[in-house]
């Protein structure tokens, strides 16, 4: 009796132990095939936001409460209110350390240093934070794919800012295990120096997050990667200095 007992003891923890390798492996499954489609779609998380481009960005304080600022000096409120826009939003570290490598040079050439954002003239703010901001609406899954060590077989596209310049976006395929271009997806920013090399010294900022939706565009936030304001930090300092001689 107590054979047949334990023989029967066996056999349920034979089940068991089967059971649950069969579960865990639905439950792997499954969660593989999730993380494919996060792969596929670069991201499954919701990015909607309920209002208006610039109430998110107000809602985010930390990161761009100095973007906010800038927005506001510019005179560009009613822009990220009401029309429909896609923003590849600096965030306010990018800011800082442009005013903070801007100061030394102005002192250099005595001239008044920037004390406070309002220090430097609307119309230069707005021509710059312009850069980063495109008509219409473009999530990643818009974009097309660049390969920065294939550029002519996957080499983005070019678009126009919302004041005229030229920058490229694309989709870097990242490797997964060993397999080019099956990992995840994220987009680059490119700003193109000179227009009549269009492939030459491209300044790249990558995107550290994609696809936050308020109501009237898409928000890709930049990664602070050592880049400044404007992309061409010459252009800007030019800027600020004949507006202050």
């Amino acid at each position: 009796m107590d054979t047949n007992r334990k023989k029967d003891m066996r056999n349920n923890t034979s089940k068991y132990i089967r059971w649950s390798f069969l579960i865990c492996c639905f439950v792997l499954g499954i969660s593989s095939c999730n993380k494919d489609d996060y792969y596929r779609d670069g991201g499954l998380a919701s990015g909607d936001f309920k209002g208006n481009m610039l109430e998110y960005l107000e809602s985010k304080p930390n990161d761009f409460d100095t973007i906010v600022q800038v927005i506001k000096l510019a005179g560009m409120e009613e822009t990220f209110r009401n029309e429909e826009l896609t923003f590849f939003a600096p965030n306010d570290k990018l800011i800082r350390e442009t005013i903070k490598q801007l100061n030394p040079e102005l002192n250099r050439l005595y001239l008044d240093t920037v004390v406070q954002l309002s220090d430097v003239k609307p119309e230069i703010w707005a021509k710059y934070l312009s850069r980063y901001l495109f008509k219409g609406t473009y999530q990643l899954a818009d974009y097309t794919q660049i390969d920065f060590d294939l550029i002519n077989t996957f080499p983005g596209q070019n678009y126009f800012s919302y004041d005229g310049t030229v920058l490229n976006v694309g989709v870097v395929y990242e490797p997964a295990n060993g397999v080019k271009y099956l990992g995840y997806r994220r987009l680059v920013l490119s700003y193109i120096p000179d227009i009549s090399k269009p492939k030459d010294n491209w300044l790249r900022t990558n995107i550290s997050s994609s696809d936050i939706h308020p109501n009237n565009g898409y928000v890709h936030t930049l990664a602070y990667d050592g880049k400044l304001f404007g992309f061409s930090f010459n252009d800007f300092f030019q800027d600020v200095l004949l507006s202050k001689r």
